[in-house]
């Protein structure tokens, strides 16, 4: 199979979705591999590095699109780049598509096989290659939210660790998944004072476990989120629905309650955020200010450090993609949890969350791919 990597186009998503190291494992393989130039310059892999790990180098991401049975990205294609898919090609890279009808619409019309990262499951009943970016933006939620508290910045001009004498910064973390958690060991290093909202008991029981005392834990309720979010100096959005837009918690009225100069960070944002306010901002303007609130709403966090994120998600994501190669969609067949990761096929939708947020009928995957 010939594999295509186009050079991400987002604003300011230096990641890339085949490092060198990768492409040398699909030439292994027995696979042509196809990179676009420039396309690993934001984690320091100049074309000589691709070239040296088996890769021929395209002078355009039009060469790419054209010429690759499979093309493998990080962020969702932007509408230049879905115009360039084609029947019969498969598309490998973040959807997120429940919040975005435009991008359904195009890869509908495109007729490709569309393969989310974000719905493909793994035997624990996790989301193994959404987990590490899930690790990057929880982790770099605190360290935003604490640039955008500083009082230069819009904020309060709280100082998350406080000092001898002087309370810390209060951080509210809504949602104890992945980046919940990793939020909340930021937050705890910093030295703040944490409470990780949550539904499942079981989960806040393990937390409180985790922590062994060191953050507060409660279950979601309307009356926990305002208590919490009204005390709060960061609110850290961290619910996720596998492939569904992330459920509104915090409500435009709820700002009203909250301190002046206060921050939100809504890392749900990719699936439509967790904020009645929330809209998608960019690493060139990542914040605005609603009701005296200040928001940070940036869809693609993990791209500010595209070096350490770069190889986490390609560490996640060749497995699965190697797979693809060597049999097609045979491996959709084989291995169920790849195939919960399709999400389009020959212009039907194939994932229920998405197919519900949408208001498409849904195609069951086995269906399409049997026929």
């Amino acid at each position: 199979m010939r594999v295509g990597c186009p050079k991400e186009i987002k604003n300011h998503e230096y990641r890339v979705g085949l490092t060198p190291g990768s492409v040398r494992e699909y030439v292994a393989h027995g696979h042509e591999v196809l990179v676009e130039t420039g396309a690993g310059a934001g984690i320091g892999a100049d074309d000589n590095a691709y070239r040296a790990a088996g890769a021929t180098i395209a002078k355009t991401a039009a060469d790419v699109f054209a010429k690759s049975d499979m093309i493998v990205k990080v962020k969702e294609p932007q509408p230049n780049e879905w115009a360039q898919l084609r029947d019969g090609q498969i598309l490998y890279t973040y959807l997120h598509l429940a919040p975005d009808p435009e991008q359904t619409k195009g890869l509908l019309a495109s007729g490709v096989t569309a393969i989310a990262y974000e719905t493909v499951t793994d035997d624990r009943g996790g989301l193994p290659l959404l987990a590490p970016m899930s690790e990057v933006a929880g982790r770099l939620s605190i360290q935003a939210g604490a640039t955008a508290l500083q009082k230069a910045n819009g904020g309060r001009g709280v100082l998350l660790g406080g000092v001898p004498g002087v309370l810390p910064g209060k951080v509210t973390v809504l949602g104890g998944g992945v980046v919940g958690l990793h939020a909340a060991r930021m937050a705890v290093g910093l030295g703040a004072d944490v409470t990780i909202i949550d539904r499942s008991i079981p989960r806040l029981r393990q937390l409180d476990d985790l922590f062994t005392g060191r953050v507060h834990t409660r279950y979601s309720t309307v009356e926990a989120l305002e208590e919490e979010c009204f005390s709060a100096d960061i609110v850290v959005g961290a619910v996720l629905i596998p492939g569904a837009a992330a459920p509104k918690l915090v409500t435009r009225e709820m700002l009203s309650g909250m301190k002046k100069g206060s921050v939100l960070v809504d890392v749900a944002i990719d699936q439509g955020g967790c904020f009645e306010t929330s809209h998608a901002t960019t690493h060139a303007e990542p914040t605005y200010e609603v009701d005296g609130v200040i928001h940070y709403c940036v869809a693609n966090m993990p791209g500010a450090v595209p070096v350490t994120s770069a190889h986490a998600l390609n560490n996640a994501t060749l497995h699965y993609g190697l797979q693809l190669a060597d049999k097609g969609l045979k491996a959709l067949v084989d291995d169920h949890h790849l195939r919960n990761g399709l999400n389009v096929h020959k212009g039907k939708i194939t994932n229920r969350a998405v197919a519900e947020a949408l208001g498409y009928e849904l195609v069951e995957p086995k269906a399409v791919l049997a026929a």
